[in-house]
């Protein structure tokens, strides 16, 4: 895992952008951008200037009245706030490559549709200490990698790759056109978390807890895999679960 550490010193909070002109050269400088701000209604070339550079990145996008910015900040954002990511993301495309040279066995985790921070980070904590190669989110639909979550990650996500995308659809191919099986952890299959063989390159799929995996993910997974419950809560928390599918990727790998 040291070859993926980032070079760059942690930042404890995130950094605020203000200003159409500002967010525009932070993006053409590489900045890691968590999330824009737009306030709805806004126009002007520049702006347009703006929109064409967000077209086609991972970069998400909120379109929000002009209350909500002023509530961020009191300096003149000018209808643009963004917020400059505590870590920086990776390409889970560089990574693979990466594992496979190093004669390992690849072992990802995606999160489709995590939003509460403190789960995001308690997940990067359970898959840095089992060893998960990466973290893949979605750019929409996701916890931010705030304060609190690197946080409750115990500084975890300093140290294990995050990678953001677009579509998990596209990357669940991706993944497995490079030979990894995409495990879905869902309590809709009457096949159990056993069933696979974690010791073959793997993906591991954990949904959020209102609407769990999307229903192309559930479609295109090369496994549906649930957690047995005996008791009368029927369901475990997301991170507590991600927890108990990883270790048993562990067991048998060992």
């Amino acid at each position: 895992m040291e070859n993926f550490r980032r070079p760059s010193r942690p930042k404890e909070n995130n950094e605020f952008v203000f200003g159409i002109r500002a967010v525009i050269e932070a993006i053409k400088a590489g900045k890691d951008v968590e999330s824009i701000y737009v306030q709805r209604g806004l126009t002007g070339g520049i702006i347009l200037e703006l929109k064409a550079l967000l077209k086609g990145s991972d970069i998400p996008v909120h379109n929000v009245p002009v209350e909500k910015l002023n509530r961020m900040t009191q300096k003149n954002h000018q209808g643009v706030i963004a917020v400059i990511s505590a870590i920086t993301f990776q390409k889970i495309e560089d990574i693979i490559p990466q594992i496979y040279e190093k004669g390992e066995t690849p072992l990802v985790l995606i999160l489709d549709g995590v939003t509460d921070v403190r789960n995001m980070g308690a997940i990067a904590r359970t898959a840095a200490c089992a060893g998960v190669h990466a973290l893949i989110v979605p750019s929409k639909n996701s916890a931010q990698i705030n304060a609190d979550a690197i946080k409750t990650s115990a500084g975890a996500l300093f140290s294990i790759p995050v990678c953001r995308h677009q579509s998990l659809h596209k990357v669940a191919l991706y993944l497995q056109e490079c030979g990894l099986q995409v495990v879905a952890c869902t309590e809709k299959t009457n096949d159990l978390i056993y069933a696979p063989d974690y010791t073959a390159p793997t993906a591991i799929v954990m949904g959020s807890e209102d609407e769990g995996i999307s229903n192309e993910i559930m479609r295109m997974a090369n496994y549906l895999a649930k957690i047995p419950m005996s008791g009368e809560i029927s369901s475990l928390n997301v991170s507590v679960s991600a927890g108990v599918i990883l270790y048993e990727a562990i067991r048998q790998r060992q």
